[in-house]
């Protein structure tokens, strides 16, 4: 069987993972510990990120010609790659959190919604919070003011309850 047989499929994988993906990060992962390694891929499954490693040169392949071909140069010795499907910034913020306990983790560069990213880019957009965050943080603030408002009804209604009949 030739070689390019045998690269096809992950080729094609990598393709398939990438596809409509919302954010994808690479990220310099060379001197981490096999458990910290275990740590960040449960981290990455519980963010619904998917995390693998690659050969560069299948992950160019597969990059070639889409609007995450600006990786190509990011993808230099070991790397590794962050798919996030549905939270354009999960990947970043799951991977910018972990390089706190282990500052051997590197983000290299990403694509976030169709946009490339270098790593300092990267970095900011992992300070952005997740989607759940933001809208509950949004519904506090629509809630606020209705609580209050119900606070002061309540407590007008209480002082016309206690008011003597004349």
């Amino acid at each position: 069987m030739a070689k390019v047989e045998i690269k096809k499929p992950i080729v094609d994988e990598i393709a398939a993972n990438m596809k409509d993906a919302q954010g994808v990060v690479v990220a310099k992962y060379q001197g981490i510990t096999v458990e910290q390694d275990t740590k960040l891929r449960k981290q990455m499954r519980e963010a619904g990120v998917i995390y693998k490693v690659y050969k560069n040169t299948l992950v160019k392949k597969a990059i070639a010609g889409t609007e995450f071909e600006g990786l190509a140069d990011s993808l230099e010795g070991p790397t590794a790659i962050a798919i996030s499907k549905d939270d354009a910034t999960a990947a970043a913020r799951v991977l910018a959190d972990f390089a706190k306990e282990a500052p051997c983790l590197e983000l290299k560069a990403g694509v976030v919604e169709g946009k490339f990213c270098d790593a300092k880019a990267i970095a900011e957009i992992a300070a952005i919070p997740s989607r759940e965050v933001l809208l509950s943080r949004l519904l506090g603030s629509f809630q606020s003011p209705m609580a209050n408002f119900a606070r002061v009804i309540k407590q007008i209604a209480e002082k016309k309850g206690e008011e003597p009949a004349a």
